[in-house]
């Protein structure tokens, strides 16, 4: 008898020593599926991870939408989780959430996005067997997503009485799926680590598919054009980036903020002959993009622009090999237009000193060997291509250089720079040239840089500083 319940104890010893450790795991987020989805694990109280019964006490869990209880197919929200209550002792704050289709909510309605540390993306298969955390996308393998709160979030929550908020992007899918339902749960906790005295809250939303609108219209006269030089019926080449002007494009300026570059913002999506483009903004009426890699490099290709599943009409616009632009930068308190050059030794564009307000400018100079640097799209094929949106990378994933396949001409006030170098950046369809000013280069405040190649002369009206 004394030896059975000496092994009853020793199983108990080694259950009550992992409990902890499950507890403190909650610290991090629960498991996916504890928040009320139909065909899953339930809530926090109902699979165990919590005792007593859900919006039983006095609390809240509430979520704000930007707005109101509807989506714009593939426009991004950002959205405000408060789990509240008054009682004092409850000094610790979590959440889960996610968001399914009403229709079947087995099915992901679009994805979530951490804006800072304290939340993060909780992944998991369609019968919650495999789960994994990540920071900005789950694996395909993982296809349900729930947004909940991270070890830093549960940091600076404690201590925190009456109510914390959580805060996150959520973009819905980029067409009309109906209906999609929120399911969150909030977790008001004393902060002990036990499955005891926590308040649990849930709640759920309904969001209508707001209205698709108007067509978007990609402009007759400006249609598309190099994105650094802007020259109206000039045509541009593949890899490069371009500007589509026209009207009812997006709401308000949306600019990618990860590379590789999205063939979607703000629900709105370009491709050539059928090719998606990578885009790099987009406004109501303007949308920066690349030309797809695999463009034809001559005749005219077809242009479509659409917005939450409405395309425009088709625009076409003229190919070639090779169509250079430089980027322009800003016209100073002088009227001259500065183009984006720079010192690769200091980094400092090369305008007259105190051309613009709080920014350190100096001279380029002849014959100083530490190169001169101009950032110029349209130069045409490369030694090895990247990925359409994607800058070239290594076996190892690393930024490598591609030289281009031809060599430009850069004038500098008319005299031909030594080009040491021309080839990609490590921004999609941005090209960099690095040339040395040769005896002989004018000097001045406003001296005219220009590339040619393939019988096109940039701008004279770019203008840069030059020394001796």
């Amino acid at each position: 008898m004394d030896r059975k319940r000496k092994l009853y104890a020793a199983k108990a010893a080694v259950i009550l020593g992992v409990i902890p450790i499950l507890l403190y795991a909650y610290e991090y987020g629960p498991d996916a599926g504890v928040v009320g989805v139909p065909g899953e694990t339930g809530t926090c109280t109902a699979s165990g991870c919590h005792v007593g019964t859900a919006n039983s006490s006095q609390g809240s869990v509430t979520v704000t939408f930007p707005n109101g209880q509807n989506y714009t197919p593939g426009v991004k929200q950002h959205l405000v989780v408060t789990i509240a209550d008054p009682a004092t002792t409850q000094r610790a704050w979590g959440f889960e959430l996610t968001a399914r289709s009403s229709t079947s909510p087995q099915s992901q309605a679009g994805t979530f996005t951490p804006t800072d540390a304290n939340t993060y993306l909780m992944c998991a298969s369609t019968n919650l067997v495999q789960q994994a955390n990540a920071n900005q996308a789950c694996p395909a393998n993982l296809p349900l997503q729930y947004a909940e709160h991270t070890l830093a979030g549960y940091n600076a929550s404690r201590g925190k009485t009456g109510s914390f908020n959580y805060e996150f992007d959520w973009t819905p899918p980029s067409t009309d799926v109906g209906n999609i339902v929120i399911y969150v749960a909030g977790n008001a906790a004393n902060g002990d680590l036990t499955v005891n005295g926590d308040h649990i809250y849930t709640k759920t939303y309904t969001l209508t598919p707001g209205a698709a609108g108007p067509a978007p219209s990609i402009d007759a006269q400006k249609g598309i054009q190099n994105g650094a030089s802007f020259v109206q019926g000039q045509p541009v080449a593949p890899g490069s980036y371009v500007a589509i002007f026209g009207s009812n494009f997006a709401s308000s300026l949306t600019l990618a903020d990860t590379i590789p570059l999205s063939t979607s913002l703000a629900g709105v999506s370009v491709t050539f002959n059928g090719v998606a483009a990578p885009l790099g903004g987009v406004t109501s009426g303007q949308i920066n993009a690349q030309v797809p890699w695999s463009t034809p490099s001559s005749g005219n290709v077809q242009v479509v622009v659409t917005r939450n599943g409405v395309p425009s009409a088709p625009a076409t616009v003229p190919m070639t090999s090779i169509s250079p632009g430089l980027f322009y930068v800003a016209t100073d308190s002088t009227g001259v237009n500065r183009p984006a050059v720079y010192s690769n030794s200091t980094g400092r564009l090369a305008y007259p000193a105190g051309s613009f307000s709080g920014l350190t400018t100096e001279p380029a100079k002849v014959g100083d060997q530490g190169t001169l640097v101009l950032l110029a799209t349209g130069l045409g094929l490369v030694a090895k291509t990247p990925a359409d949106g994607d800058a070239l990378r290594d076996s190892n994933g690393k930024v490598t250089t591609s030289d281009t396949v031809n060599k430009p001409t850069v004038l500098v006030g008319g005299v031909a720079a030594n080009v040491v170098f021309s080839g990609l950046s490590q921004f999609p369809s941005v090209y960099q040239i690095n040339v040395i000013l040769p005896a002989g280069t004018p000097t001045g405040n406003a001296v005219p840089i220009q590339i040619q190649m393939n019988g096109v002369t940039t701008s004279d009206q770019l203008k840069i500083a030059v020394t001796n």
